[in-house]
């Protein structure tokens, strides 16, 4: 039985609509907004790119796919739908749900994120992943024709980490896989027994990595200053957001998948989430893939800088 419709309207970008879907397991409620492109349905359906944190990206994703597909010579964009899961919520973020969905199993018990409030958990992914698969896409067989072969999966931090589980325990699902800034390292790298046990399909997943330059064991020129320095100079040093998406696109390249790996000049963890989802449609959606850079098996990562070793 498909996820129960509790709500739905329309949203003031492009025609995008949104559905409150109920999860025909838990009874757990998440948005999921969709955009269908202008035209005539492909033949064998639209290709489509899923978004997560949907409140957050879903505004950028459908202006940059109004700005530019329309002029695929100029933007070699071609056109898609979106989907993009969220929450019932105006912010752009759910913090407290998003540990629980994104989070890989087994997942933690952390404190409350404030006093008084419910312990936060994470570990749910498999439940999100269900919820996917199984729910939103029996909903949307009755709303638009889904190309099964052209899907893509986007995610930033907690959902680049979603992503890459993903395509470890559903290697089918989605023939393009795009982690931004992931947090490879949460939970001591668990994420890495995932990998461990990974085995690639015949029809490969192709895999695109980024992360911003201000990810790397540098500080923003406008975090130089102030009492927070050394704190984030170790958190850097434990998150290794750069490195460890470095590492990931060698164990990808090694394992026979295209992986490309992008670091974008001059954006911090947040920052670059809207450089990031205009990449994810260029990779979703390109006419012409050929001019690609794929990551190099031989490639190397850099080591930590003596001098932050220093001061942490």
């Amino acid at each position: 039985m498909s996820g129960i419709v509790v709500g739905q309207g329309k949203w003031t970008v492009g025609g995008t609509r949104w559905f409150d879907l109920r999860d025909s397991v838990t009874g757990a409620v998440r948005r999921v907004f969709l955009w269908i492109p202008p035209g005539p349905e492909p033949e064998a359906g639209w290709p489509a790119l899923w978004l997560m944190d949907g409140n957050a990206v879903i505004g950028t994703a459908v202006d940059t796919m109004r700005a530019q597909a329309f002029w695929p010579s100029g933007t070699n964009l071609g056109w898609g739908v979106l989907i993009a899961v969220g929450y019932p919520s105006d912010d752009a973020y759910d913090s407290f749900r998003r540990s629980w969905d994104l989070g890989p199993p087994p997942g933690r018990s952390y404190p409350p994120f404030y006093e008084g409030g419910p312990e936060v958990k994470t570990g749910g992914g498999g439940e999100m992943a269900r919820f996917l698969l199984e729910d939103v896409r029996e909903f949307l067989a009755g709303h638009v024709r889904l190309d099964p072969q052209h899907q893509s999966l986007f995610g930033h931090s907690f959902g680049g980490l979603f992503a890459l589980w993903m395509l470890f325990n559903h290697a089918g699902a989605f023939r393009n896989v795009i982690a931004a800034s992931p947090a490879i390292t949460w939970e001591d790298s668990a994420l890495l027994d995932h990998l461990e046990a990974f085995a690639a399909p015949e029809n490969q997943p192709r895999v695109h990595l980024s992360a911003g330059e201000w990810e790397g064991f540098d500080l923003a020129p406008f975090q130089r200053h102030g009492d927070e320095v050394k704190a984030r100079l170790a958190e850097k040093a434990s998150t290794r957001t750069i490195a460890a998406a470095q590492e990931m696109a060698s164990e990808l390249t090694a394992r026979g998948l295209d992986v490309a790996y992008e670091t974008y000049a001059g954006e911090t963890h947040m920052s670059v989430l809207p450089v990031a989802v205009n990449r994810a449609l260029g990779w979703a959606f390109a006419i012409d893939r050929s001019h690609f850079d794929l990551w190099p098996a031989s490639a190397q990562t850099p080591p930590i800088p003596q001098t932050l070793e220093k001061d942490i």
